[in-house]
């Protein structure tokens, strides 16, 4: 027993002034932490299934209750830290793969910081967003080279399928299976109120949910779930998914345990089974065999639909990306390193791919000099936190950003990382009824519609302190970028000039 103990890594204080033994935080956690004891009369804790959610701690009525970190520590030294001793403790006593959920907590830069933004001062006066007119709208898809006009000044070019947005965001790929219904329903319910659109992620489309189809992007992933002609034609756009960020190389893995009635009927697969996506698309081997699939969604749905190809962000990005252009795609998603995930192996989620900034930059220069930027559109994700982000990466090049983590922080997640448990305490990530009823999708989507409406404004205010009034006019414009505290290097591969040049 001694040689498998690890202290808990948090403890509860209760201030026994203020308990009134009411057991909310008893009935409320889903990892009984909280138990009465009525011979004693007094509320006491295990902490040893304590992930820090923070739900007792908020729905307490006297405030009673805290959660702090231990200062219980292993001897540490800078190349042995309290976090890798407990790794090599777990894996000595079970010989398994760790697994993490949400996006690295290491320490790696993070560039965004790095960057800062020009403003307009007298020759290239600002822009007032209160009273001229702010264009945030943006179409996603493959532009003409040129447009033709018949004798009337009419356009007779024929413009192939774009995804038309109201503000360069949309809401990243969670499945139905990782997340619940409920957290569903308030991403289907915003992106339709927003006029942008969230993605279904690997796990299918709920039939409740078809009627939010123009407002939804389907994604078609390895293992093929849920994938059927109704399931291609009720969503605005279509995506490949052959990489994610929190686990570039490697395929999914939902328990069987999350695999309810309603997964299962969803995702085409008996219920309580595990499903596996596998690590490649066993019909792609080549950019010519992704060709074929690209072409094989479009003739299925008439080709009234863009087709998006989501990549992780890895060392050669910008090849690949130069390949997907030229492969008949209409729009390329790059999902970098720090990107969450509902489950990840440890090691790959801390320790591959790169920062979505470099791979941004890198794509959007190669596109460039290979004068193809035009063919394609890309979306980023991985990381993109605020307004200032997005306003960041579509002066790097993106057409617009995915956002995933910051959504479910705007619908109560308070990244304990533990959502590959199923427990989770605020009905996000998790498929137990009696916890996914904790989210209300009316008071989701609406603080989601709360969350962009606000970055909206923010976009417009430092678009408008930069003098430029439109998404279009920002996308690739690295000249209003500066970096602080970065190398000849870093600077390089960004295409943008230190602060101070």
């Amino acid at each position: 027993m001694a040689i498998n103990y690890l202290y808990p890594k948090y403890e509860i204080v209760r201030n026994p002034n203020r308990c009134i033994k009411c057991r909310v935080c008893e009935r409320q956690c889903a990892n009984e932490v909280h138990r009465y004891d009525p011979e004693l009369d007094i509320m006491t804790a295990d902490e040893t299934g304590c992930v820090d959610c923070q739900r007792c701690v908020s729905l307490c009525p006297t405030r009673a209750l805290k959660i702090v970190e231990t200062d219980n520590r292993f001897k540490e030294n800078h190349n042995w830290k309290q976090d890798t001793i407990e790794e090599v403790y777990r894996q000595a006593n079970s010989g398994g793969v760790l697994l993490s959920s949400m996006g690295t907590p290491k320490d790696y830069p993070v560039y965004w910081d790095k960057i800062l933004i020009n403003a307009s001062q007298v020759t290239n006066p600002s822009i007032d967003p209160l009273r001229e007119p702010m264009e945030t709208k943006v179409f996603l898809g493959k532009k003409p080279g040129s447009l033709e006009m018949d004798a009337q000044g009419n356009i007779i070019s024929k413009i192939p399928p774009q995804l038309e947005l109201e503000l360069p965001i949309m809401f990243s790929a969670m499945s139905y299976g990782s997340i619940s219904e409920n957290a569903h329903k308030s991403l289907a319910r915003a992106a339709t109120q927003l006029g942008t659109c969230y993605n279904t992620g690997e796990g299918g489309l709920n039939k409740e949910l078809y009627q939010y189809g123009p407002n939804t992007i389907v994604q078609v992933a390895s293992g093929r779930f849920g994938v059927h002609e109704d399931y291609l034609m009720t969503g605005a756009a279509i995506e490949i998914k052959m990489g994610q960020g929190a686990k570039p190389g490697i395929g999914g893995h939902l328990p069987g345990k999350k695999i309810g009635e309603k997964v299962s009927k969803t995702r085409m697969i008996p219920q309580g089974s595990d499903a596996i996506s596998p690590a490649p698309h066993h019909d792609i081997y080549s950019i010519e065999d992704l060709r074929q699939l690209i072409f094989s969604l479009k003739e299925a749905t008439n080709y009234t639909k863009p087709v998006i190809v989501k990549i992780a962000a890895v060392h050669n990005v910008a090849a690949i990306a130069s390949g997907i252009a030229r492969s008949g795609a209409d729009i390329i998603a790059i999902d970098g390193f720090r990107g969450g995930t509902g489950a990840a192996p440890t090691r790959i989620r801390d320790n591959v791919g790169i920062p979505i900034e470099l791979a941004l930059a890198a794509v959007d220069t190669r596109l460039r000099e290979e004068q193809i930027r035009n063919e394609v559109s890309v979306v980023v994700g991985g990381s993109i936190r605020s307004a200032a982000d997005v306003v960041k990466a579509i002066a790097l090049g993106a057409d617009a950003c995915y956002i995933g983590t910051a959504a479910l922080l705007a619908l109560g997640c308070h990244l304990c990382r533990h959502c590959h448990s199923g427990r989770c305490n605020w009905g996000i990530a998790t498929q137990r009824e009696d916890l996914v009823k904790r989210l209300n999708p009316d008071i989701g989507s609406e603080r989601l519609v709360n969350l962009l409406t606000a970055w909206s404004h923010e976009i417009k205010e430092i678009m408008g302190g930069m003098g430029i009034n439109s998404i279009e006019a920002l996308k690739g414009n690295r000249l209003m970028l500066r970096g602080l505290g970065l190398t000849d290097q870093e600077l390089d591969i960004l295409g943008i000039k230190h602060a101070g040049r």
